[in-house]
């Protein structure tokens, strides 16, 4: 495999990462929710749902100020260091452009994440997490 390939590869690499982090966006809302009404104890994890309002406080911060994100910028530089096609403009808007023929102002989007950045803020309250304390295993001595 020559560099142009290692670079592509490392590119697709970049982009699955970053589909993973907006599954992980999306998809933690719908099994909070879900957890909810299913009693399911898991979706309380502390350390999941920190990082669950964390990313989305990233993504809807970045909106606002009109940064692209990083894991873009990376998958693209990496395609342009391997001679393949790039886009510009931010991940999910181009990919919402592309799979849904869809195309808005950022300010669109950045209202959207931050609707979603409140229905996630919302559950944080609807289905409080546990404690960072609670659950833990106790040993006597």
């Amino acid at each position: 495999m020559d560099n142009a390939a290692w670079y592509i590869f490392a590119a697709d690499l970049v982009l699955l990462l970053h589909v993973l982090f907006v599954a992980f966006v999306v998809f933690g809302l719908v099994l909070v929710v879900a957890g909810k009404l299913l009693g399911w104890s898991w979706v309380r994890n502390p350390w999941f749902r920190m990082a669950h309002l964390a990313a989305i406080v990233v993504v809807a911060t970045q909106a606002w100020f009109g940064v692209v994100c990083p894991l873009t910028n990376w998958e693209m530089a990496l395609r342009q260091r391997g001679g393949d096609a790039t886009y510009s403009g931010a991940f999910v808007a181009h990919w919402l452009e592309a799979i849904l023929y869809y195309q808005a102002p950022n300010w669109v989007f950045a209202v959207c994440y931050t609707l979603f950045g409140l229905a996630v803020l919302a559950s944080w309250f609807w289905v409080r997490p546990r404690r960072f304390t609670e659950g833990r295993v106790r040993r006597s001595v």
